[in-house]
């Protein structure tokens, strides 16, 4: 019988270890992981934003995003500019590099990954894959 306590710790390793990876074989400008996926975040929101929704989302404090933003933004990779519903705020956006940036990280991480798996799996171990993931969807479905 498999203890789901030890199935849990197994999976959140290998999430954490599968998302490391997919940051290091997606590294676009040199640039940290932080940095690379706030780029990211800006990319899958497709809308300005601010310094704090984006700490927010990617659960880091506050500080530690303005110290990401000023880097990206001395890299030319986003801009800011008022809001003009609320002059006190800030909107973030991607600029044309920071969009083929974070597009290019996007892109080597697909192709990593599906090299990976046509490469190190067979066909049927690739459908057991896929199984698996049916069976984990239902978990962040519910």
């Amino acid at each position: 019988m498999t203890d789901p306590a030890a199935l849990n710790q197994r999976l959140r390793v290998f999430v954490q270890r599968l998302r490391r990876k997919l940051q290091d074989e997606s590294s676009v400008h040199d640039l940290s992981a932080p940095q690379a996926s706030a780029l990211a975040r800006l990319l899958l929101l497709d809308e300005p934003s601010t310094a704090s929704r984006l700490a927010g989302a990617e659960r880091v404090k506050p500080q530690s995003m303005a110290k990401t933003l000023v880097t990206l933004h001395d890299q030319g990779l986003i801009e800011r500019a008022p809001d003009p519903a609320d002059g006190r705020r800030t909107l973030i956006s991607l600029t044309e590099a920071g969009r083929a940036a974070a597009q290019g990280a996007r892109a080597q991480r697909i192709e990593w990954l599906t090299e990976a798996l046509a490469q190190r799996f067979t066909e049927a171990e690739r459908q057991v894959i896929d199984e698996a993931v049916a069976l984990l969807e239902r978990v962040v479905d519910e």
